[in-house]
């Protein structure tokens, strides 16, 4: 018998940040959090999430921020969303 398992990314979820500037170009209400869960898979049907990265990209520089990049009041709003 054969067995095809692994892991695939799901589909990612993108959140606006309002009232937050980007520390990069410090524009206001340009940022999007962005969550994408990682699944296991059995023949190629989801079983269960293995994690879920998270970044936050600015619509107008198009720089990334990554978890360890947060600053205090990205980390405020990721948990209030």
């Amino acid at each position: 018998m054969i067995l095809f398992f692994g892991t695939r990314p799901g589909k990612a979820k993108t959140q606006r940040m309002h009232n937050i500037s980007c520390p990069h170009c410090h524009q206001l209400g340009t940022l999007s959090m962005v969550s994408q869960p990682n699944y296991f898979h059995l023949f190629w049907l989801p079983l269960f999430t293995i994690n879920t990265s998270h970044f936050v990209e600015c619509s107008h520089c198009k720089r990334v921020f990554y978890k360890e990049e947060f600053t205090q009041e990205m980390e405020k709003a990721i948990e209030s969303l």
